[in-house]
């Protein structure tokens, strides 16, 4: 694939994910909207949160045997197609029952789009540039938490609810539409599919590399959503930081990564994946023990400190993905890159539970054993360097044809 056809391409499946991880990271600020205009408590709003990743880890497990067995292309536009409709049926939702339907509708369809966006990056990438590759589409995620989240937020407040779902269900059309004129099909990994689909998936499950790759990336995810989702709470609680600046947090550290992620990628192409990958955790772990056991500090502080953490943990992950994508032969690899999202959704929704049962407020509203979220992170994260060197690359072919 020519070089400027493949970037274009990356850009385009870093829009896909991006639309994504709006979709899902918008729930959470829009909370007390929620609460107030369904009339709904705490346990039927973390049922909202949770209703995506659950059903996006279902759904993926129930249809990876069979992922590798059609176009990526069309099974994308089927899958995205759903993704859209969800989110339109989120805005048109107006009581707590049709919401959770709606949220799982775009977990299940979601879930399944963010594998296959994976699994073409793989496909179409060599494994010489792919770290780069990984980098182009993980730049979703910073500008998501740094353009897509506050717009939501604006959009929730200048109008309604309902109205980020709207817009983020006109965004996805317009890409669809651009996947359906501009993406050409991804079959090459159709030329060896004579194996029934039950003993190929079998094959896969009993692959001992592919389990440690699924390890590799459940304590990858574990070192990161440790501390990730009290991480507000605890810096306005603990910290000091004036509500009002949380929006500050996520839009340096969403800018920053922008810039750096496709740096990473270039640096783990250049310098080897686990070297880079091993150097990130190292000052992640670094960064979040500096940041778990922080006192009381001024903006400035808390902006180098967060700023430096999405930089470092979230970095990780791009040079992760380019060490897991090599685990299985590219015929495989939808199967796997499904697996890989149910393990990544069922982690992180069960280390989210596991902070929530360790952390409990004071009278005073700050947040007890938060640093204990921070020594399993980076206990998990230490796990993840010495599983990163036991996920062997099983991959020859350099690239598969597009057609």
């Amino acid at each position: 694939m020519k070089p400027f056809a493949e970037r274009s391409l990356l850009f385009l499946l870093a829009a896909i994910q991006f639309t994504h991880i709006t979709d899902f990271m918008i729930m959470m600020p829009l909370g007390p909207q929620l609460m107030r205009d369904l009339d709904i408590g705490p346990a039927q709003f973390g049922a909202l949160v949770s209703a995506y990743t659950i059903s996006a880890g279902l759904v993926g497990l129930a249809t990876a045997p069979f992922m590798d067995r059609f176009d990526r292309r069309v099974l994308l536009l089927w899958t995205y197609a759903g993704f859209v409709l969800g989110t339109v049926a989120c805005g048109l939702s107006h009581h707590f029952a049709t919401l959770l339907a709606s949220r799982a509708v775009c977990g299940a369809f979601g879930g399944i789009s963010g594998a296959l966006v994976m699994a073409i990056v793989s496909d179409v990438v060599p494994p010489a540039r792919r770290a780069t590759g990984m980098g182009i589409v993980m730049t979703a995620f910073a500008v998501a938490a740094a353009l897509g989240v506050p717009f939501g937020l604006f959009l929730a407040q200048r109008y309604e609810w309902e109205a980020p779902f709207f817009f983020l269900a006109v965004a996805a059309g317009l890409i669809w539409l651009l996947v359906l004129a501009g993406m050409p099909p991804v079959r090459g990994h159709l030329e060896h599919t004579g194996v029934s689909v039950l003993r190929e998936f079998v094959s896969l499950l009993r692959n001992s590399n592919v389990g440690r790759a699924l390890l590799f990336m459940a304590s990858m995810v574990f070192g990161h959503f440790a501390v990730i989702p009290l991480l507000s709470p605890y810096l306005v609680t603990n910290v000091g930081l004036r509500e009002k600046d949380l929006l500050l947090v996520y839009f340096c550290g969403g800018v920053a990564t922008v810039f750096t992620a496709p740096i990473v990628g270039r640096l783990a192409d250049r310098h080897g994946r686990h070297r880079v990958f091993t150097c990130l955790v190292a000052v992640a772990c670094l960064v979040t023990l500096a940041l778990t056991h922080a006192g009381r500090m001024p903006l400035w502080r808390v902006l180098t400190l967060t700023v430096l953490f999405f930089i470092f943990a979230s970095g990780r992950f791009g040079p992760g993905q380019a060490i897991m994508s090599l685990a299985v032969r590219p015929r495989q690899r939808g199967a796997f890159m499904s697996l890989s999202a149910c393990t990544r959704d069922l982690t992180s929704g069960i280390t989210t539970a596991v902070g929530g049962w360790i952390v409990s407020p004071t009278p005073t509203g700050e947040l007890l054993h938060y640093n204990w979220l921070g020594w399993m992170a980076v206990a998990a994260s230490l796990l993840s360097l010495w599983l990163a060197r036991r996920v062997q690359p099983s991959e020859t072919a350099p690239v598969l044809a597009l057609a």
